[in-house]
């Protein structure tokens, strides 16, 4: 009997201790061993190269030789890494030469258990027998053909530098903007990523981490080729914007089939987006991107940033720009292409948003772009002419014969004053409408400047095209269209294509004498709307009575003081021309007639016709003389209408067929 009890008394406590035990292991993390070390951002290594990590002292625990790293990628693929080495201080470890670039979860595991260390970003590089200078944060090589390409500029958006003999950079940078570009040197390209040139990539590291960051560049032949000025496209998922998209689209790429044995380029001119629809509609840079990239294949699209493409519901300029520069480029870069620099600015400053969709903003450029520009252009000749893109216009008429500065006036003095001594050609958009500077322009002051405010994709934000199908044109009455320049060494030719019409269509002629509009014209009018309302319409009344004076009106759209307008009878009779401010009576019909025309107004509507500079009027000898209306550009193109009076007017006869 005792030694019964006894036996149960085993059983008992052997079954205790296995209580105890089960207890023990199932409570104890599956990590419970102590490896501690300093796990960075970023890792630049060679592919199946080997990486050392820094052990802190007092603080942390190496890892055994036996002990397994693994880098698990974003799609969960682990990858095995070997332990190499160990010390007290560091541990080296040899990739699996199946790791790519890339983000990955970073794990230790030691026979069952598994330690999280975090994340990092791996960079498979190229060993080029390089340790950078002390207090060097970013570098890198610049290569093509497998060979370094020198003296390439480099930048992080504030410090400047180029490649040495061997293509290799240095920056000592403080990461603010988190991206390093190059300027792409002539006679190169750099891949794409659909429409977008890689000419830039993001920093992954702190500020104090040193990485690199290398580029690739293929040769080409840039002797001559076209670049295409993209202004306002304002893609928004409204007013049948991406119907209308669309026909741009089309119409740039049967250009280019025409053109097909010519090399071809395109910048925007900003507000590719529309900031107060990218909440609303769920719309921005990625479905921009989409639309873009799906219709418009085999051209380089580079990208300025315009006033729209800002995140309105942030409170600096700096964090305005963010989301811009994660989905499409930098603010403000350089490029060059043949023997012509191409600058990029960003001259939206968006310092006083307050986080609601009052949007203020100024035009003018940042310090930070200025002292920029002028490190730029140290390594840039005076002698090679500059394309600089702006989003908002460095001038703006004053009256059919002078112009003003519509920018912040000290800002472009000091602007002028670096771009002293060189001759450039400023290509912006923001206005919908065309107007050029030339340098005879007494607001030039004698410099070699020249402003082509350069239309718009969208023309009336996309409003004339969906109210009135077949007529796509801005409140000037442009079509919507996009400027093409021809560039051979340093000379540039340049004329507007108008979505959906011939090269040929230059300019819009109007028989006055059938043109007219009054109040009937918007019976829907509440008669309770307030007098502004009212007389906001009433001036196109007043512009055009019912009369029979014998005027036309000619819209020469890309108008400039260097082109010549001549107009003849069917006899030969030459008549003077004068320029006018007007508006275009085709936007009136086509657009602001039809929102004044309803009966839920109360307030004057938006993207309404507007008066602007690039009219003629003749008066005809009577109603029924015909005309020869002949326009020539500043560099010999003729373009040519036979009138044939009376000409009739509506939205029908004007409409693209």
């Amino acid at each position: 009997m005792k030694n019964g009890i006894n036996y149960l008394l085993l059983v008992l406590a052997a079954v205790s201790l296995c209580i105890a035990c089960s207890s023990k292991d199932e409570g104890s993390p599956a990590d419970n061993f102590d490896v501690r070390f300093d796990l960075p951002t970023l890792i630049n290594a060679a592919k199946g190269g080997e990486y050392t990590f820094t052990v802190p002292e007092g603080g942390g625990n190496s890892p055994l030789t036996t002990d397994s790293f693994i880098l698990e990628s974003e799609t969960g693929i682990s990858y095995v890494c070997s332990i190499v080495k160990t010390s007290s201080r560091s541990f080296t470890v040899r990739l699996a030469a199946e790791c790519e670039t890339g983000y990955y979860k970073v794990f230790i595991k030691r026979d069952t258990r598994k330690k999280s260390y975090g994340r990092t970003y791996l960079k498979i590089v190229e060993d080029i027998g390089f340790t950078p200078d002390e207090g060097t944060t970013v570098y890198g090589v610049v290569s093509s053909a497998g060979s370094g390409v020198p003296n390439v500029v480099v930048s992080d958006g504030a410090e400047v530098t180029v490649t040495d003999e061997r293509g290799i950079y240095q920056l000592k940078s403080a990461k603010k903007w988190g991206y390093v570009f190059i300027s792409v040197p002539s006679g190169y390209e750099v891949p794409s990523d659909g429409v977008l040139p890689k000419f830039h990539d993001d920093l992954k590291g702190g500020r104090d981490v040193v990485e690199r960051v290398d580029f690739s560049l293929v040769k080409i032949n840039q002797d001559a080729y076209k670049i295409f000025m993209l202004g306002d496209m304002h893609l928004a998922n409204r007013t049948s914007d991406s119907r209308q998209f669309s026909e741009f689209t089309s119409d740039l790429t049967a250009y280019m089939g025409r053109h097909s044995g010519e090399r071809m380029y395109a910048i925007t001119l900003g507000d590719m987006t529309w900031d107060l629809y990218w909440y609303s509609n769920k719309f921005y840079f990625p479905e921009y991107l989409s639309a873009i990239n799906a219709q418009v294949k085999g051209l380089q699209i580079f990208h300025t940033m315009g006033n729209h493409d800002n995140d309105y519901k942030t409170t600096s300029d700096f964090d305005a720009a963010t989301t811009y520069v994660n989905y499409i480029a930098p603010t403000y870069y350089s490029f060059n292409i043949g023997k012509v620099h191409y600058v990029v600015l960003d001259d939206i400053d968006c310092s006083n948003y307050d986080g609601t969709d009052s949007r203020d903003y100024d035009k003018r450029l940042s310090t930070e772009q200025l002292n920029w520009l002028a490190k730029d252009l140290a390594y840039v000749d005076k002698a090679t002419p500059l394309v600089i893109t702006t989003h908002a216009q460095i001038f703006y008429p004053s009256g059919v014969s002078g112009f003003k500065i519509d920018h912040d006036v000290a800002n472009t003095t000091s602007l002028f004053n670096i771009l002293d001594g060189y001759k450039v050609h400023f290509v912006t958009g923001h206005t919908h409408m065309i107007f050029n500077v030339t340098p005879d322009a007494p607001i030039v002051g004698g410099r070699g400047f020249h402003e082509h405010n350069s239309g718009s994709v969208c023309a009336s934000w996309w409003w004339s095209g969906h109210l009135t199908p077949g007529v796509h044109i801005s409140i000037d009455g442009t079509p919507g269209g996009y400027a093409v320049w021809d560039v051979s060494g340093t000379d540039f030719k340049w004329t507007y294509k108008s979505t959906g019409w011939p090269e040929d269509y230059q300019f819009r002629s109007y028989d006055l004498n059938n043109v007219h509009f009054s109040m009937a014209d918007v019976p829907l009018m509440p008669s309770s709307v307030p007098a502004s309302v009212k007389n906001a319409y009433l001036q196109y009344v007043d512009a055009y009575p019912a009369n029979s004076r014998n005027e036309v009106l000619i819209n020469i759209w890309n108008w400039s003081s260097d082109w010549t307008l001549k107009v003849t009878t069917e006899t030969g009779s030459e008549l003077t021309p004068t320029q006018v401010e007007a508006y275009d009576p085709l936007h009136i019909a086509a657009l602001s007639v039809k929102r004044f025309n309803n009966d839920k107004l109360t307030s004057t509507p938006s993207f309404i016709t507007k008066k602007f500079t690039h009219f003629f009027k003749v008066k005809a000898p009577d109603a029924d003389t015909d005309l020869v209306i002949t326009v020539t550009d500043e560099f010999g193109n003729t373009w040519t209408e036979n009138m044939q009076r009376p000409k009739a007017f509506s939205t029908d006869a004007y409409k693209r067929q």
